[in-house]
């Protein structure tokens, strides 16, 4: 029951991920024909196609998106199985189902549409214009840069015979 436990709620909890991501951006597409603003001069909900990554950059390789999306999605799947079985790992596993449903969610975008719908806009920085996704990649990133770097070890990585 446990194994069955560590596949079925990492998939399900993806499967939900993705949708609210997917779901998010329809509501964008259909609703944002103008920006609305939820706070004047601080925060606004903007639709916006982008056919770049993050900020715009690359616009138009698409190719090269979905190698990349490929590549890490691969990555994070393996080390997921490899690596992360262990019950310290948690917190890891959790962070590679958001940055898996994060590109998986704008990789639909681009097969589907040509372009990323992205709708938040911090009018108060200038930043540019985001979305949900962008959001659980981000924010997964960050929080794995800090725990590679400041509670895990190079010696908690080597499999272990006898696994949680």
């Amino acid at each position: 029951m446990n194994r069955i436990k560590k596949i079925i709620i990492p998939i399900f909890s993806f499967a939900l991920l993705t949708l609210f991501d997917q779901l998010t951006k329809l509501w964008a597409r259909n609703s944002l024909s103008s920006p609305k603003v939820l706070i004047d001069g601080v925060f606004e909900l903007r639709y916006v196609k982008n056919t770049g990554a993050a900020f715009g950059i690359l616009k138009g390789q698409h190719w090269l998106f979905y190698i990349l999306a490929v590549i890490v999605l691969f990555a994070a799947v393996f080390c997921y199985i490899k690596y992360l079985s262990a019950r310290r790992f948690l917190i890891l596993r959790i962070i590679v189902v958001f940055i898996c449903s994060g590109i998986v969610g704008n990789l639909i975008d681009r097969v589907r549409f040509g372009f990323v719908t992205d709708f938040f806009y911090i009018s108060l920085i200038d930043f540019p214009v985001f979305n949900v996704a962008d959001i659980y990649i981000s924010w997964s990133m960050v929080l794995l840069i800090i725990l590679l770097l400041f509670k895990y070890k190079d010696t908690d990585f080597k499999p272990e015979k006898n696994v949680d």
